[in-house]
């Protein structure tokens, strides 16, 4: 009996081992994957203007992982030293607490769940487990745990956090802005207290919608893919009150047009692409470009197949032309989608594949400047609290 019970407590012990220590590791390794050969070494033009940009991404789902954010990793595509490499001034990132079993871009109900495997594999905190406002509140205190340092993150929650962080850019690169957004307000779990309860964990951007539908709003890859609900309207002007940013990513077209329609702040679209250079459902139309443009708002161009359809930093710099000969440069910026369980040609450490991209299709440095940061820069400047 004893021997049994011994070799039971043996194969659940080791049982254990391998879904807490190898199942996350080895299902973010196939999903955030880098493919191709690295970019080449970029013209010595382009380093050193490279070097002198402030530069922001509007999206990244690195907090969903268990990797450390302080320490270089060998799988994913975003952590700090790899950010420091890229010089990069301003991360966004994304919580992402539910996505469907069999996603895809074109149906999903909000009946299965991802995320809830993901979250006890990784042996996050067991208030995560059946809870999505948990999960954010748990993606915030990893931020905030990560925060510090003699150089390395500085967390963004205001326009004077914003001055801070490009004050201590001047000093020394090695500083990167973190800022908290949210992939789908599905984790408010219906309760419009919890809006408050995200805002006062750091959280300034919000996407209204993930993969389904839910009570804000049609999601683009719902079954419905309806507009703005009651619920809907209330969070966006409550939003906006409080100096959060509203973002139309992965909205259905309804959804935008009424985002936009009654949008009183900058909207943006975090990540994505653009119908004119990629057919694919969730990319901008360009009647939706020019209304993000008339709300002063960005467009944050991704660095996937599905959003650029040529993921090359060319095929990326041709969706970001497409928007600056619609309505101007000031309206795009970079939404990698980074550790978003997407394919991209190179991490955060090459941005300057990009840089190198613009100067070669004919983007003056001014140009290349607001594409790469300066545009998602000024906007938070004029959207978010003062302190």
């Amino acid at each position: 009996m004893k021997r049994a019970f011994a070799w039971a407590s043996l194969v659940l012990g080791i049982a254990s081992l391998a879904f807490f220590g190898f199942l996350p590791p080895y299902f973010e390794a196939r999903t955030n994957v880098v493919t191709g050969p690295p970019p080449p070494v970029v013209s010595a033009r382009a380093a050193a203007l490279h070097q002198s940009l402030q530069i922001a991404d509007m999206h990244a789902d690195t907090l969903l992982w268990t990797r450390n954010l302080l320490t270089r990793g060998n799988r994913g595509q975003v952590d700090l030293p790899r950010l420091t490499d890229g010089n990069v001034a301003l991360q966004i990132l994304s919580s992402v607490t539910k996505t469907p079993k069999g996603q895809n871009y074109d149906a999903n109900s909000d009946a299965t769940d991802n995320i809830t495997l993901l979250a006890v594999a990784q042996g996050q905190p067991i208030r995560t487990w059946n809870s999505l406002i948990e999960r954010s509140l748990w993606h915030a205190e990893k931020l905030r745990r990560a925060e510090g340092n003699p150089a390395g993150i500085k967390i963004v929650r205001s326009q004077a956090d914003l001055a801070d962080l490009l004050r201590s850019r001047r000093v020394s690169s090695d500083w990167t802005g973190a800022m908290l957004s949210i992939e789908g307000l599905h984790n408010l779990e219906g309760k419009r207290a919890n809006l408050d309860r995200l805002y006062d964990a750091g959280f300034r951007m919000a996407g209204l919608v993930h993969f389904f539908d839910n009570e804000l709003a049609g999601s683009m890859h719902g079954l419905i893919k309806g507009g703005l609900t009651p619920f809907g309207i209330e969070i966006i002007r409550t939003m906006e009150a409080k100096g959060m940013v509203v973002d139309i990513a992965h909205a259905s077209h309804a959804t935008v047009a009424q985002v936009l329609a009654m949008a009183r702040k900058p909207v943006v679209s975090s990540h994505g692409g653009v119908q004119a250079t990629c057919k694919v459902n969730r990319n901008l139309t360009d009647d939706e470009i020019r209304g993000v443009a008339r709300t002063g708002g960005v467009i944050g161009i991704g660095y996937w197949d599905a959003a650029v359809c040529d993921n090359s930093p060319a095929g990326i710099v041709k969706a970001i032309a497409h928007v600056r000969g619609l309505v101007g440069i000031d309206h795009v910026g970079l939404g990698s989608d980074f550790d978003g369980a997407v394919q991209t040609q190179f991490d955060t450490s090459r941005l300057d594949a990009i840089t190198q991209a613009l100067i070669d299709a004919g983007f003056s440095d001014a140009e290349i400047a607001s594409v790469m940061g300066g545009n998602v820069l000024r906007l938070l400047a004029q959207t978010l609290p003062p302190r």
